[in-house]
Formats: structure tokens, C-alpha cells, sequence
């Protein structure tokens, strides 16, 4: 049977107004009294009425999640992250992909769900400034990714190029001097790809190496297939690098695949990075040096963005409504595809 207020109460031997003001951790409720609640409430089995908390404030207690792709795991593991830190503000999140398309990214942002969300956030590709000028405040927005727009919303991301260079100076203090980049994406200036290969470029020349546009490679999407096809036409055009950087974890994974049909050794003939620590980086044959972005940060910084926009409970010195831009960090994690099984630079 359902446990009420009343039930509380009558264990306790309060009102049902105090057992209301424990639920709803209002302040001026003495500890003695809290205490006494409290253990009511965990001898009794008492689970609160999340949603009619959430509709006396004229809320859904739902924010949205929207990305490119849920198949790709680090989005997956970013949902999981986002849904992890929402639930410990007692929300609920529904989670949207939108194929990296414009018309959809339009669609989510202007809140064509907006009666049953209380916050988006948003992870566009495509979407321009336009896009967003004719938008209401509400539901709260918060943008993830690399697109700026000049426009009152909080934008969160990781320092792309930063973390681009990290990679490429690894691979050259390994003594690797022709290093390709796989996963260009043509005529997008604003993607996390163009980024990333602005910092192949710049490592490549502080170092004193020339870059070697030959090295670059078209990717038509994100998947392992795509960098196996990648890797393929860099090896049928006769590029042999001694390294590999690629834009994320699985087009990595799916390069050396082919490396491994083609006889090449990682990481003696060719080492590679890739990009996002996703949790199949660990578990190849060969484990994948990678760049790993603070997910929990970027989950915690984007829900907190919404709670504060609503007024709710983050943290008091938390990002609120406007347009900041919060950078979470960033780590080089060494594993075999650079160093080798034994932990250490592997080359003949």
C-alpha cells in the first residue's frame, strides 16, 4: 500500500505540514526535527510525489537532451552522464537525436515540446544564428559543441583545438613525423572536425614539421566504417604515415581495423589517437590512446545551466541564464595504440 504524508506523520508524531517541509528541504526545520522525519519516512518507505512537486511549481520536471546520433557511444555515455546529474535535481530527461540536420535542429530548438519540457539542451550541427534570434526564453536553452552563436544562451565545450595539439605532440615527442588526420569534414568550419584539424596544423608547425595536406582525410560520417574507408584510400594512394590522428574513438577503431587487414602493426608500423575515451576504446585487441573530455563536467555544467535558468537548486556560484561560455577540461589517456603492451614507446 502506498505510503502518504498523513502516514509520516502519524509514525513521526508531527504535522503533516512539517513532514511536508522535510520533503521539500525547507530551511528553518530544526535538525532534531529533520531527524525524527526523517526516520519515519526511511522506516515507513516513503517515495515523494515527484510530479506534483514539480506541477505546484508549474513545471513538467523534465528537461530534453538533443544530439546528433544516440548510436554513437559518446553521446550514448554523454546522455547516460546528463541523466545521472538531472536525477539528482529530481528530473527526468527525454533524450531527441536529431541527425545533424538543420531542419530538425530548428525544430527542437524553437520548442515544438516546450508544454512538456522545462529545459533543452542542445547539441547542434547545423543550426545558424538565424535559427535562434526569433526564439522565446522559454523553455532554457543550453548549447553544447563547438557552434558559437552571438546570442544570450550559456554554450559549453571543450577547447578543440587545445586537445587537437595534445594529441599530435604525443605522437611527435614518440618520434612520429608523418601523421595524418582522418575525419575532415569538408566545408563545415564550424564542426569539432575542423577544429581538431586546425590543431593537427598548428602542432605540426610549432614543432617544425611540415604538414602534409596528403595526409588529410575526407570522412563522410562518424562511424567505424568511415574510418576504415578513410584509412583504406589514404593506403591505395600510396600514403604510408607512421601515425594516425583521428576525429573521434571509432574512426579510429575502424582504421585500424584496416591496418591490421593491410599487415601494419600498431602501434610499431603506425600509432594512433583517437578522440572521446569511449568505453570501447578499452576493450580492443589493441586499446586506444585517446583524448577523454570531462563528460561528467559537461552534464553537470549543462543541467546546472538549466536549474539555475528555472530558479532551482544548483549550486549558488553555478552558471545561470546568459550567454557564458564554460570550457570543461580535457586528458590525454596513453594506452597501447601509442605505447605498446608493455607501457612504454614501441617502434622498430
Amino acid at each position: 500500500m502506498k505510503v502518504s504524508l498523513k502516514d509520516v506523520a502519524e509514525r513521526a508524531g508531527v504535522s503533516i505540514k512539517t513532514v511536508s517541509n522535510v520533503v521539500n528541504d525547507y530551511p528553518h526545520v530544526t535538525p532534531a526535527m529533520r531527524a525524527r522525519v526523517q526516520l519515519a519516512i526511511d522506516e515507513l518507505g516513503y517515495r515523494p510525489n515527484l510530479t506534483a512537486r514539480h506541477l505546484r511549481k508549474g513545471r513538467t520536471g523534465i528537461i530534453a537532451l538533443a544530439v546528433p546520433e544516440l548510436g554513437n557511444p559518446y553521446f550514448a555515455e554523454l546522455a547516460g552522464a546528463v541523466i545521472d546529474v538531472a536525477a539528482q535535481h529530481d528530473y527526468t530527461v527525454l533524450l531527441d537525436h536529431t541527425r545533424g540536420e538543420r531542419e530538425q535542429e530548428i525544430l527542437v530548438s524553437q520548442g515544438f515540446r516546450a508544454r512538456v519540457i522545462d529545459g533543452l539542451i542542445l547539441s547542434p550541427l547545423e543550426l545558424e544564428t538565424e535559427d535562434l534570434r526569433s526564439r522565446t526564453d522559454d523553455p532554457p536553452l543550453v548549447l553544447l559543441g563547438e557552434r558559437r552563436y552571438d546570442l544570450p544562451y550559456d554554450h559549453i565545450a571543450i577547447d578543440n583545438i587545445a586537445a587537437a595539439r595534445t594529441a599530435v605532440r604525443h605522437l611527435l615527442d614518440l618520434g612520429r613525423r608523418r601523421i595524418a588526420f582522418l575525419g575532415s569534414r569538408e566545408g563545415r568550419t564550424h564542426e569539432p572536425a575542423h577544429l581538431r584539424l586546425l590543431g593537427w596544423r598548428a602542432e605540426l608547425a610549432d614543432y617544425g614539421v611540415a604538414a602534409d595536406e596528403d595526409m588529410v582525410v575526407f570522412a563522410q560520417g562518424w562511424g567505424r566504417e568511415d574510418g576504415a574507408a578513410a584509412m583504406a584510400r589514404l593506403l591505395d594512394a600510396g600514403q604510408r604515415p607512421d601515425a594516425v590522428f583521428a576525429y573521434n574513438d571509432l574512426i579510429a577503431i575502424g582504421a585500424m581495423r584496416v591496418m591490421f587487414e593491410r599487415g601494419l602493426r600498431v602501434p610499431e608500423d603506425i600509432a594512433v589517437v583517437g578522440f572521446d575515451d569511449v568505453t570501447e576504446s578499452r576493450f580492443g585487441a589493441v586499446s586506444l590512446s585517446t583524448i577523454a573530455p570531462d563528460k561528467q563536467a559537461i552534464a553537470r555544467l549543462a543541467v546546472e545551466s538549466v536549474m539555475a535558468s528555472l530558479g532551482g537548486d544548483a549550486a549558488a556560484d553555478g552558471p545561470g541564464r546568459g550567454s557564458r561560455e564554460l570550457q570543461p577540461g580535457f586528458e590525454l589517456v596513453q594506452r597501447e595504440s601509442t605505447l605498446g603492451r608493455g607501457g612504454t614507446p614501441v617502434r622498430d
